[in-house]
């Protein structure tokens, strides 16, 4: 379950942030796809979790947006994790447009619980 974080410049067009989280949840899971958390196209309620922040008046970026990506550490996926980012990085701007952007991507050990 990946859990991501977009920060955003301030005139970055809110259709843009819209298009973003409407193409963010496959493209994030096509790039963490891994056979032991497997893709098979059909997202269901706690697959990706996406956070939309705009950047407040301390912090310093020298990028219209930033995608962080955290998802669970396997190491199939940490072994090619370069080309993961890369691949989200082209979705991306195939999809949005944007140019002017980054992708952050980790695989931190983690555990995930959710309810029914």
């Amino acid at each position: 379950m990946p859990l991501v974080e977009v920060t955003y410049a301030p005139h970055v067009p809110e259709q843009t942030l819209h298009r973003l989280g409407d193409v963010l949840p496959a493209l994030v899971s096509e790039a963490v796809e891994c056979p032991e958390e497997p893709w098979d196209g059909d997202l269901r309620p706690g697959d990706v979790e996406i956070r939309f922040r705009p950047l407040g008046p301390f912090d310093r970026s020298g990028l219209d947006l930033v995608i962080e990506v955290r998802s669970k550490w396997f190491p199939s996926r940490d072994a090619n994790r370069t080309q993961r980012a890369d691949l989200l990085h082209e979705s991306v701007a195939a999809a949005t447009g944007l140019s002017d952007f980054g992708v952050y991507l980790t695989f931190p050990t983690a555990s995930w619980s959710q309810g029914d």
